[in-house]
């Protein structure tokens, strides 16, 4: 089984300064501070934010994913605004994912506002597709979207410029 599932969150903020914290470490920052118990604590575990970086992502106690789940950034395409990440181990693997990417792009809208485009795209057996029904949802990037519009212009020489 094969899926694609998108979801767009419209922010009062402009693409270049979305691009900013989205493009790089500062995401796993944002999540960190913001979102640790709701997504989960976020740890780089090699490299600086661009492609082959490593990102560990430990879920928070009660949530219906457990232990840690280990990223790598795949790609970062600068022009086009485009942020593929893939778990590696833990998490969706460990659940039996051939392969589990998400996929993060900003779209501008005019100079004051954009569009994040979040999606998850897998692979899985068709027999498991009760572990898809179960554990797949797009809220995690929903939240993560909706957050960064709320709080990047007010937290963002706060985080990120220490």
């Amino acid at each position: 089984m094969h899926a694609h599932i998108p979801q767009d969150t419209a922010v009062g903020i402009p693409a270049t300064v979305v691009w900013d914290l989205y493009g790089g470490a500062k995401l796993g920052r944002l999540v960190d501070k913001l979102l640790a118990d709701v997504i989960g604590k976020v740890e780089i575990v090699e490299g600086d934010g661009g492609v082959g970086t490593i990102i560990k992502l430990t879920f928070p106690p009660g949530g219906q994913m457990t232990g840690d789940m280990v990223e790598i950034i795949a790609k970062v395409d600068d022009e086009n605004r485009v942020r593929e990440n893939e778990v590696i181990e833990g998490g969706f693997k460990d659940l039996g994912f051939d392969l589990f990417r998400f996929r993060l792009e900003i779209i501008e809208k005019d100079s004051e506002s954009c569009i994040i485009r979040s999606s998850m795209e897998y692979e899985i057996d068709d027999e498991l597709e009760d572990v898809v029904s179960r554990y797949v949802s797009i809220r995690p990037l929903k939240i993560i979207a909706e957050t960064a519009g709320k709080h990047e212009n007010h937290y963002h020489v706060k985080l990120f410029n220490q």
